[in-house]
């Protein structure tokens, strides 16, 4: 849109700069040749008798004979010993004026047209340069001499008349370049919402998809756009069946797997060693498990609420821990979208919950916001906080912070694994507000 706009906003601007220049050039080329017919008209009166100019006391043309009618004839000639140019003659049109200084003075047979100042105001100046020849008697009187009389007539005109031309067409010219720009501008843009529309509307489709407000694409487009909503459609449509295929074949292996480890577990003479080596074994493969369910490979058309999730876990993880009570305080933008799967959010957040709620003394502070595009997740708790040594060490498998005891370590790598598949941040510091753990989530 930007540069079909820059194109009228460029193109018509170019447009008037041209035709202004070949109407000045116009009007100049009319001028000069007005010019010339007056000077013919000079030249066809002009008579040199004697060595003297001899002109009429009054012109056909009358503007030369009424003063200062702007329109002026000079006839300039140039002394032979100092080479100063002097103005012979002058028609009665010019009293009253003074002579200018840089009168032009091209070679015999030849013109020049310019633009010359006089007492201030500007006049347009055609010169032509001629010249004469007188017979003469030689000094012994048998033989005639020809001898050459030069002179440069000039025909000065006020340009009063020829900028107004320019001007009035200036003002008629770009008057209808902006109304024409105006209205292509209009046009353009009101052919280009039209045009760009489907789009807008397949960008809006997308958005609804990935935020998980939609599944397909539904809206009819245009046949450039027809083929690649159906397309996507079928990849959809292929991708949602087979991580369905993909979960139940999961879900069937870990059926599998729990139930001879159930029976090992029911027998009586199992001791307290094999029994808790059987439950991690359970654990690690819940773990593996979720971690090959996770749908961050097909994020980017899932959208979850944040506020869906949380709230059913801040309503529940208080009745759990009631001594000593925890209270945890939520803060959660609006408009705040997971965009991944449902069960992996409530993993996450689960996790990191229920560990602030074990290490915290009274309060856990949840807070979920966007910035720039990205979801940014920090749980606070009051406890005693993770030590810097043990910062990084505690998603590690089997490691756990010495603020709680329960559990084997599994949950913080769980949700590390979790969070790498969806190339996000995690990261753990001092919280300021609590003085405890403050763990910090960043998804894009």
């Amino acid at each position: 849109m930007i540069s079909a706009l820059l194109l009228i906003l460029i193109l018509l601007p170019l447009i008037g700069f041209t035709l202004n220049d070949a109407f000045k050039q116009q009007i100049s080329t009319s001028a000069q040749n007005e010019l010339k017919a007056y000077l013919y008209s000079i030249l066809a009166v002009t008579e040199v008798d004697n060595g003297q100019l001899m002109m009429p006391e009054a012109l056909a043309e009358n503007q030369f004979n009424v003063i200062q009618s702007g329109l002026f004839a000079l006839i300039s000639t140039q002394s032979r010993h100092n080479k100063k140019t002097n103005v012979t003659w002058q028609s009665n049109s010019f009293l009253g004026l003074d002579l200018p200084d840089n009168l032009p003075r091209p070679k015999i047979g030849q013109s020049q047209f310019k633009e010359i100042e006089i007492d201030g105001n500007p006049y347009i100046i055609y010169s032509y340069s001629a010249s004469f020849e007188r017979k003469i008697l030689s000094s012994d009187g048998l033989s005639v001499e020809n001898i050459a009389f030069p002179l440069t007539v000039h025909i000065i005109k006020d340009q009063h008349d020829y900028q107004k031309q320019i001007d009035q067409l200036n003002q008629h010219l770009w008057s209808w370049l902006v109304i024409l720009m105006v209205f292509l501008l209009v046009v353009q843009l009101a052919w280009l919402l039209w045009t760009l529309k489907p789009l807008t509307q397949f960008k809006q489709e997308l958005n609804e998809i990935e935020q998980g407000k939609a599944m397909q694409i539904q809206a009819k487009y245009p046949n450039e756009l027809q083929a690649v909503a159906k397309q996507l459609n079928t990849l959809l449509n292929t991708e949602q069946r087979q991580r369905k295929r993909y979960r139940n074949a999961l879900a069937d292996l870990a059926h599998s797997l729990k139930t001879p480890l159930a029976v090992i577990q029911s027998q009586k003479d199992l001791s307290k060693s094999s029994f808790d080596q059987t439950n991690i074994i359970s654990r690690i493969i819940s773990h593996q498990l979720k971690r090959a369910q996770t749908a961050a490979g097909a994020s980017w058309h899932l959208g979850i609420d944040v506020i869906k999730v949380s709230d059913k876990l801040v309503r529940t993880l208080p009745k759990i821990y009631r001594e000593p009570q925890i209270e945890i305080v939520s803060n959660i933008a609006e408009q705040s979208i997971f965009k991944g799967d449902e069960a992996d959010l409530t993993e996450i957040l689960g996790n990191l919950l229920d560990n602030a709620c074990k290490a915290a003394k009274a309060q856990v502070h949840l807070t979920v916001y966007m910035e720039s595009g990205k979801l940014n997740i920090q749980i606070e708790d009051d406890g005693p906080g993770v030590s810097p040594e043990l910062e990084n060490e505690i998603f590690k498998r089997g490691i756990r912070a010495d603020s709680y005891q329960q559990g084997h370590g599994i949950g913080l790598a769980i949700v590390r694994d979790l969070v790498d598949s969806y190339q996000g941040q995690l990261s753990v510091s001092r919280s300021e507000s609590l003085g405890g753990a403050k763990f910090n989530l960043i998804f894009n």
